[in-house]
């Protein structure tokens, strides 16, 4: 057997990986599909690349479900789903605001490319950073099919009524485009256009109408209109549209077109009727990358339409190949911010919000304050600590930042605007929901609420995060039929959910007796489920849907796992200390097991069998990485092997990667695997270590 030195994580690592994957999701949720954003840009960059970093120096920390390894977001259970035949991928965010950002940039490519100082510079593509909705344009035999929103970058949202409205958007192309022909761009919604849009709103509400309001920023007005279920709504309100990329094209049969550039291609697009942007040009080296940025940064406020930066990619096509993708983003291109805006106003309380977990959030609420196109009223202060660092107060006069077009964060104190004789922010020692103690563990940077689901604040959420989509699945079930029923008191617990009839949701707000049907339906259908769903619906500390797949793997059982000790739970891959004690922690409350026992009364199952971990694999406790173009296996293909036989599949190397399989034009992994001594394999060598045999 292995010992545990083998696979040893320090748990504050393991711990902090944890709490950034979920702020990045939680975020992420927001922003791309409740158009609620509440966390800005810098921050959600900086998080980011804090994640990328622990991962990178614990590869064996990397899941599938980490947001460095797929785009964030998902598409809206109201619109049919698109699968994109080319992945919608984001790009990387470079965050240095300043003029070395682009330097940077420059840097990198010319290392990935092996230029040395006597080479020519580069030759890039710079374009506004446009701050709308991307959009996928689908032209078959040249007419538009269907338009589709990003999504999570592989599956979207269908929206083709509402961009048909969208007079930019041409409905029929020339005959020489492809046959097949799929353009993306930028809806956004013009300055002038929205100020028009919330005047005609304002007039509505002064004339008494109801359910209307004003919109914060031109973005969200745009996601809203994509949104619309209804057409006619969405036609009222004035889109526009700038295109910038391909995803899927199929050549004409005299062989189509064949784009040397990404200068060429945006040309064409312009040829076959698309809006390009006139702020787009080339760029030759770093130094007309600052220029560039530099101009477009002194006309930002000027501009017609809001950007929070621009865009850089690398001219040649070929040169983009032969770059490639490093996980998620492509390697030839950069978004590079400007920086973030800034505004005085004054604290008006601070409020303590209470999360699923129980954990405690101290809240500025802050005078309304525009900021960069949003009108600010509250900002997180993190926790006690972050509150006390900064020394925020009660009246205090505060600079708040904004970076993208979401909720600011407090940058610092004016003391000398101060009034005398105020106090420091002091965390409550209850719970600002229920009254249960609230307590602060040892190295913890947050105070929890002991309640548990008698906490109506974690009961809503906790019922939620049961039925969510990578959960149970409770298709119809949002936050406001949660909130009646909590407050209602007709749920307590999550088994009430399963015991809920006819009469009593059809007597909800918004209810009736179809819709409260189709709740029941959909409830009747979550009981059929998978071990690891439901672990993971649980919603215990520390366990996401990867450690809930080990779990499942690894004891077959769901008693078996209630059952285990610290140390059978250390056993399981990538489980460390921390996860282990918050499994036991949690299967050890009286009302958690009653919990799991009274769903299972309510018919919840899931098809149960022997432990599948076990046995050792061949690959049981190594790390790989792969790299190049195997000669018959795609990159997921051998990844799916790989994990199949116990091993891991990281993203990069580092010196606990036991073996990288590389394959035809192999580049920077290859290199850094022999700088740093780590065994080199090919398709074959991986081949043999899956049957077993030693190499």
């Amino acid at each position: 057997m292995l010992t545990q030195d083998l696979f040893a994580t320090p748990p504050d690592a393991a711990a902090r990986v944890a709490e950034l994957r979920q702020t990045l999701h939680e975020h992420a949720h927001r922003y791309y599909v409740l158009d609620e954003p509440s966390l800005p840009d810098a921050e959600y960059d900086r998080l980011f690349q804090e994640l990328q970093a622990l991962e990178t120096r614990h590869p064996e920390l990397i899941t599938p479900d980490s947001p460095t390894q797929r785009v964030g977001g998902k598409a809206l259970d109201q619109f049919a789903a698109v699968r994109h035949a080319v992945p919608m991928l984001s790009i990387r965010t470079e965050t240095d605001t300043q003029a070395s950002g682009a330097e940077n940039f420059d840097a990198r490519i010319r290392r990935e490319l092996e230029l040395t100082e006597g080479d020519a510079p580069v030759t890039y593509v710079a374009e506004p950073k446009f701050d709308g909705l991307a959009m996928n344009l689908r032209y078959e035999q040249g007419v538009l099919v269907q338009a589709a929103t990003r999504g999570d970058g592989e599956t979207g949202e269908d929206v083709t009524q509402n961009i048909r409205t969208i007079g930019q958007i041409p409905l029929r192309l020339p005959p020489d485009v492809p046959a097949v022909l799929e353009v993306r761009g930028e809806v956004y919604m013009r300055r002038d256009d929205f100020e028009a849009l919330n005047e005609r709103q304002r007039q509505k509400i002064a004339a008494g109408a109801k359910g209307e309001k004003t919109f914060v920023n031109p973005r969200n007005a745009a996601a809203g209109a994509v949104r619309q279920l209804d057409p006619a709504i969405a036609a009222q309100r004035p889109l526009s549209f700038f295109a910038y990329g391909l995803g899927e094209i199929t050549p004409v049969p005299d062989g189509g077109p064949e784009f040397a550039t990404h200068y060429e291609l945006l040309q064409t697009l312009k040829h076959w009727g698309f809006p390009v942007s006139a702020h787009v040009k080339r760029a030759c080296g770093a130094i007309e990358l600052v220029a560039y940025y530099e101009t477009i940064g002194q006309q930002r406020d000027g501009l017609g339409f809001d950007i929070d930066g621009v865009v850089y990619k690398v001219d040649s096509l070929a040169l983009q190949r032969r770059l490639g993708f490093v996980t998620r983003e492509p390697r030839w291109a950069v978004a590079h911010k400007f920086p973030a805006q800034e505004m005085l106003t004054t604290v008006l309380a601070i409020d303590v919000q209470v999360g699923r977990t129980g954990k405690l959030t101290p809240v500025a609420k802050l005078a309304p304050v525009f900021v960069g196109g949003v009108t600010v009223t509250n900002a997180t202060l993190h926790n006690e600590d972050e509150a006390r660092r900064k020394d925020v107060r009660l009246g205090d006069t505060v600079v708040v930042r904004r970076a993208g077009d979401v909720i600011p964060e407090v940058v610092s104190v004016l003391p000398d605007k101060r009034q005398p004789g105020t106090e420091p922010f002091t965390m409550p020692h209850t719970c600002p929901v229920c009254g249960s103690a609230a307590i602060r563990e040892e190295g913890e940077a947050d105070y929890r609420c002991t309640g548990g689901l008698f906490c109506s604040a974690q009961r809503k959420q906790a019922i939620l995060h049961f039925a969510q989509r990578r959960a149970v699945e409770v298709e119809g079930l949002g936050d406001k039929l949660v909130d009646q029923l909590v407050d209602g008191g007709i749920i307590h617990t999550l088994p009430d959910l399963y015991r809920l009839g006819l009469t009593a949701l059809a007597n909800l707000d918004r209810m009736a007796d179809k819709s409260a049907q189709n709740l029941l339906d959909a409830l009747q259908k979550s009981k059929q489920t998978t071990l690891p769903r439901f672990l993971f619906g649980l919603g215990i500390r520390h366990v996401g849907e990867a450690t809930a797949k080990a779990l499942a793997r690894h004891f077959g059982q769901l008693d078996a796992i209630m059952a285990a000790t610290e140390e059978q739970l250390l056993e399981v891959a990538d489980i460390g200390p921390i996860v282990a004690q918050s499994l036991r922690t949690f299967f050890d409350q009286p009302h958690n097991r009653e919990v799991v026992e009274q769903l299972r009364a309510c018919g919840v199952t899931w098809e149960e069998g022997p432990p599948l971990e076990r046995a050792p694999t061949p690959l049981s406790g190594k790390t790989f990485v792969l790299t190049g173009t195997l000669p018959t296996l795609e990159r997921e293909q051998a990844k799916a092997l790989i994990e199949a036989a116990g091993g891991k599949v990281a993203g990069s190397v580092s010196k606990k990667t036991s073996f990288v399989v590389a394959g035809a034009e192999a580049g920077s992994k290859l290199a850094k695997a022999l700088e740093l001594g780590v065994a080199v394999l090919d398709e074959a060598g991986l081949h043999a270590m899956l049957q077993g045999v030693d190499e």
